[in-house]
C-alpha cells in the first residue's frame, strides 16, 4: 500500500485561532476536498470509500488492499462546525479518519504562528469590543524533515501581499501582489537542521550547532509574550535543555541554538494546553455556580 505523501504549500489553509491586543495566532489545516484529492491520487478513484455512523459522527475511510485482497479501514470521529453543524461534523470526522491514514499529520508539527497587529491590515474592534480581524493569511511555502516534520515555513498576508511569519528560512521575502494573489506552490526552503549527535545523547560542542536566525527570536519572544512568560523564565527552560545536551548556559536568546528553538516550541505548547485546560475548568465551576 502506498504511503501518503506531505501536504503542499497550496493545500494548507490558515485559520485565525485566537486574537489579543498584541497580535492573533493562527492555526493550520486542511479542508476535506485535499483529503478526497489526494486519495484519488496515491490509491486511485475507485480504491477507496468513506462510510458513516452515529448520525455522522464517526467516519471510516476503508483502502483497498490489493495484496491481501481485502479492505483495510481507519475510524475517528468529529466535533460540529459553528456553521451548518450537520454538514461540518461529517467533514471533521471524514479529515480526522483521513490523519488516521497519515494524510496531513505533519500539520501536528506546526510551531505556534503569532502574527502582530502591525502586520495585518483590518485588525480592530468591532461595535461589541470584541477584538477582530478580517485579513485572509495562507502558507506560501513549507519544507519537511525527513521525518515528516515542519522545519520551514512561510506565511503571507493576501490583504497586504506581505510576509508576516518565517521559520528556517533566512533569505530575502518574495513579494506577491495584493489580494489577487494566488498562493504559491511549494518551494523550498533553506532550514538548519539539528545536528545528528544531539539526537542520540552525545554531547555535542555549541560552536558546531546552527544558531537560530532573527525570525526564530522573534517567534519566541512573540509567544512567549502571548504566554506571559518573561524572558529570564524563557532562558531558564532553555538552559535546562543545554545541560542535558552537556552545553554551556547562557543568558541571552541569540546565543541559543535550532535544538534549544525547538524544545522552547515543545515547552510553549505544553503550556497553551494547561492554560486552556485551566480555563475550561474555570468556566465550567462558573457555570455550575451560576
Amino acid at each position: 500500500m502506498n504511503k501518503f505523501r506531505l501536504l503542499r504549500a497550496d493545500e494548507i489553509d490558515c485559520r485565525i485561532a485566537q486574537i489579543r491586543e498584541n497580535g492573533l495566532s493562527l492555526l493550520l489545516y486542511k479542508d476535506a476536498r485535499v483529503d478526497q484529492n489526494i486519495l484519488d491520487e496515491i490509491v486511485g478513484e475507485m480504491n477507496w470509500q468513506k462510510s458513516y455512523s452515529r448520525e455522522n459522527a464517526n467516519c471510516t475511510v476503508s483502502i483497498w488492499d490489493e495484496a491481501k485482497k481485502m479492505w483495510i479501514s481507519k475510524e475517528d470521529t468529529g466535533t460540529e462546525s459553528n456553521t451548518e453543524k450537520e454538514k461540518g461534523l461529517a467533514s471533521d470526522s471524514f479529515k480526522r479518519a483521513c490523519f488516521c491514514w497519515g494524510i496531513g499529520r505533519e500539520l501536528y508539527s506546526a510551531p505556534p504562528i503569532w502574527i502582530k497587529p502591525e502586520d495585518c491590515r483590518a485588525f480592530y474592534k468591532n461595535q461589541s469590543g470584541k477584538l477582530t480581524c478580517n485579513d485572509h493569511f495562507y502558507v506560501s511555502q513549507i519544507e519537511y524533515s525527513d521525518a515528516r516534520n515542519i522545519i520551514a515555513l512561510e506565511i503571507m498576508n493576501r490583504s497586504t501581499g506581505k510576509v508576516v511569519y518565517r521559520l528556517g528560512s533566512q533569505r530575502p521575502a518574495v513579494a506577491s501582489a495584493p489580494v489577487s494573489a494566488a498562493p504559491a506552490t511549494n518551494q523550498a526552503l533553506t532550514a538548519p537542521a539539528a545536528p545528528s549527535a544531539a539526537s542520540v545523547g552525545v554531547p555535542v560542542n555549541p560552536a558546531e550547532e546552527l544558531l537560530v536566525n532573527s525570525q526564530m527570536i522573534q517567534t519566541i519572544r512573540s509567544v512567549a509574550a502571548e504566554l506571559n512568560i518573561k524572558e529570564p523564565k524563557v532562558m531558564m527552560v532553555a538552559n535546562a535543555n543545554r545541560r542535558k545536551r552537556n552545553a554551556r548556559t547562557t543568558s541571552q536568546l541569540e546565543d541559543l541554538t535550532v535544538d534549544d528553538f525547538k524544545y522552547l516550541m515543545d515547552a510553549f505548547k505544553q503550556q497553551r494546553v494547561a492554560l486552556q485546560r485551566r480555563a475550561q475548568m474555570e468556566a465550567q465551576r462558573e457555570a455550575e455556580t451560576a
